[in-house]
């Protein structure tokens, strides 16, 4: 099983990692990649179970546990699109190379607010390299975490950043949901669903110890991860949020359809 290796999945992991339970510990072989390569693990067989980033979820036809994830009502302060032109004047995007639902997000929000398709391109998560090959930057997880948007401009003068997840919800009304625990659909059964939810209920009751631990592991402020974890991501998914994941999907499919015929 692959889980993602950033902090906004440590909630949902961390009982089956620290229980004191057996049966809830030692479920699954738990192994951590990127999202990316989480999608690509379960594609090729390596792993059956994984969190997986909806839109590799929707194109590998997989199926999702219900209940739990990692979704945003409003800002998710982990996925920043920093520009040095104008946004309606993209022509470029470097995407941190661990994103794949993310990147997809910023070309809907691009395509569909602002009016432009840019050329994409995956670089490794370093903004002054990124900015310096592309008008426009993609950074996600632990990456956008260490950049204070507050602070911005560093050494390129007039940076405008966007949350994407702030403007998703103000686009649609509806919540954004970034990735599932999710397999091939033989493989999807309620019990696993409910391991899932136990651990998650686990790391929520034990939201000190988390914070503690993965400040000093990840060297982020334990303030910013208090609040990252409690205000910025949500865990638990309704209704509302499915709603809200599925009328992404049709969006990034819609575009995946006209970037396929675009290149035809």
């Amino acid at each position: 099983m692959c889980a993602v290796s950033y902090l906004n999945t440590v909630p949902l992991v961390w009982g089956l990692q620290h229980s004191p339970d057996p049966a809830l510990r030692d479920a699954f072989d738990l192994r951590f990649a990127l999202p990316s390569d989480c999608a690509d693990q379960l594609a090729s067989g390596r792993a059956d179970i994984g969190i997986v980033p909806v839109i590799e979820m929707a194109r590998q036809g997989l199926d999702y546990f219900p209940g739990t994830g990692i979704a945003c009502h409003g800002p998710v302060r982990s996925i920043l699109l920093i520009s040095k032109v104008p946004f309606k004047e993209i022509r470029t995007l470097a995407t941190d190379s661990g994103s794949r639902t993310s990147a997809m997000l910023a070309q809907v929000i691009l395509a569909e607010k602002y009016g432009v398709r840019p050329q994409v391109f995956s670089h490794p998560a370093d903004l002054p390299e990124m900015l310096g090959k592309a008008d426009a930057a993609l950074l996600i997880g632990d990456a956008a975490l260490r950049v204070d948007p507050a602070t911005l401009p560093f050494e390129t003068p007039g940076l405008q950043t966007l949350d994407l997840g702030e403007e998703w919800v103000k686009m649609t009304g509806l919540p954004m949901v970034f990735a599932v625990w999710a397999g091939r659909k033989e493989i999807v059964r309620e019990p696993y669903g409910q391991v899932f939810l136990e651990s998650l209920r686990y790391g929520l009751a034990h939201m000190d110890d988390m914070i503690r631990v993965e400040s000093a592991e990840r060297q982020f402020d334990a303030d910013l991860v208090r609040r990252y974890l409690t205000h910025h991501i949500v865990f638990e998914l309704g209704e509302k949020d499915y709603e809200g994941m599925r009328l992404y999907i049709q969006h990034a499919l819609r575009l995946d359809r006209v970037m396929i015929g675009s290149k035809s």
